[in-house]
């Protein structure tokens, strides 16, 4: 499956976890639904991947971690925040540069309509 399937098919539950829960959540709680509906649908997942940091040729760990990892290919940042900015665009493609994937997806739950709150984070590697 390729990145791009996969990130259609975390969207699709994506929508449908935001419509049964709403936003105003906290972000642990729509990481555990999508988690469990990923799962459900048989993708593999990884949720909390620590991402070492390597500085020097010395493998760090910081306590970088990816929210979930899904099918070792997609990256999935959860957010319950007013608004993305920036900063929260900086860390998806910091976990995406330091684990060499191609495709994130940065997911803010605290909007009232979910399409507006999905941004797809590319990595040019």
């Amino acid at each position: 499956m390729t990145e791009n399937e996969i990130a259609n098919k975390i969207i699709g539950v994506a929508l449908e976890v935001h419509k049964s829960l709403g936003p105003g959540l906290l972000e642990s709680a729509y990481k555990e639904c999508l988690a469990f509906k990923l799962n459900q649908i048989g993708l593999s997942i990884e949720k909390e991947k620590p991402m070492p940091l390597v500085f020097e040729d010395v493998r760090l760990e910081c306590g970088y971690r990816i929210d979930i990892l899904v099918e070792n290919k997609v990256v999935i940042e959860i957010k319950s925040v007013d608004g993305l900015n920036d900063v929260h665009l900086a860390q998806t493609l910091t976990y995406m540069k330091l684990g060499n994937y191609k495709l994130g997806l940065l997911i803010n739950f605290n909007v009232s309509l979910l399409k507006n709150g999905i941004k797809r984070v590319v990595n040019n590697l």
